[in-house]
């Protein structure tokens, strides 16, 4: 027999998350059973929704309930929804959009026909949500630190395309999907405990996605996007919470960013002690976690 932890481990799921795996299993059968849906699906942001493949579907359902236990908790339902909205169309945007810029250097028309579908640019955007709120936690049987994941991602499928025939089908799409990913949450992701957006903190700097060697080198190539995109200076950082020694101020999205980090740890610890894998806090001890977050 199974134990009660390993049995609510597979259960316990939030029900937007079933919902959403609902519309990827729907999305598959239409796509099976209806194929001239296919070519047209496929040149849209909605396209998102749709698996090509059996196992592409298992694979987004799975880990869609499962990031979906910790994810969803933390930036709450609405939130959830909206990343997992604003990331696909923003990923599917970008793909459509270097398909035509690849088409017209090369002149190759596999470009225009190639079908783009699939979850993958989400699932890669709710890996760097993970690397946020839990970046320290080791991930269960790979004991590999959640900051990583997004990164060894990445770096095993850009490796896994030298071996595949259709790795420009996934390739973009999940390269898009973790920086459409990293830039929703850096940048735009309001926070309604202080009315700011993003997460301006250090720790989850574009240059944490890379080995401590490179950072030097991507820290000041990063700094001039960072500019172009926000178009912040000295002059005006105390209007984002931070003074202009760089010190963040009370309240501000890097003090914000800690407090959600904290969450992010104990909402893992408490769904681990719910599915018996660490042993239950006691009430005092929640009582004053909530008093800490206020």
């Amino acid at each position: 027999m199974s134990s009660p932890g390993i049995t609510s481990m597979f259960t316990n799921f939030t029900k937007l998350c079933k919902g959403l795996a609902l519309v990827l299993v729907v999305g598959h059968l239409l796509v099976q059973f209806v194929p001239a849906t296919v070519p047209y699906l496929a040149l849209i942001p909605a396209s998102g929704y749709f698996e090509l493949s059996v196992h592409g579907v298992v694979i987004s359902t799975v880990s869609l309930l499962f990031m979906g236990k910790f994810l969803e908790p933390v930036w709450g339902s609405k939130e959830f929804l909206k990343f997992i909205f604003v990331v696909n169309f923003l990923t599917y945007l970008c793909v459509f959009v270097t398909a035509i810029a690849l088409y017209y250097i090369t002149r190759l028309e596999i470009y225009l026909y190639m079908p783009f579908a699939g979850f993958h640019g989400v699932l890669a955007g709710l890996l760097v949500g993970i690397k946020q709120i839990i970046p320290d936690q080791e991930v269960l049987l790979v004991k590999i630190k959640a900051k990583w994941l997004p990164s060894i991602t990445l770096v095993l499928s850009i490796a896994s395309s030298f071996f595949t025939l259709n790795s420009a089908a996934y390739l973009p799409t999940l390269i898009f999907g973790t920086y459409m990913g990293w830039l929703y949450l850096r940048y735009f992701q309001r926070r309604t405990e202080t009315k700011l957006r993003g997460d301006p903190s250090d720790d989850f700097a574009f240059s944490t996605f890379f080995p401590e060697l490179l950072r030097p080198i991507i820290d000041p190539i990063a700094s001039i996007f960072h500019r172009m995109l926000c178009g912040r200076s000295n002059a005006t950082s105390e209007d984002h919470g931070y003074t202009t020694s760089g010190a963040p101020l009370p309240g501000s999205d890097s003090a914000e960013a800690s407090r959600r980090r904290e969450r992010g740890a104990r909402a893992l610890e408490e769904r681990l002690a719910t599915e018996r894998l660490v042993p239950p806090r006691n009430k005092e001890e929640l009582q004053s976690d909530a008093l800490d977050s206020v």
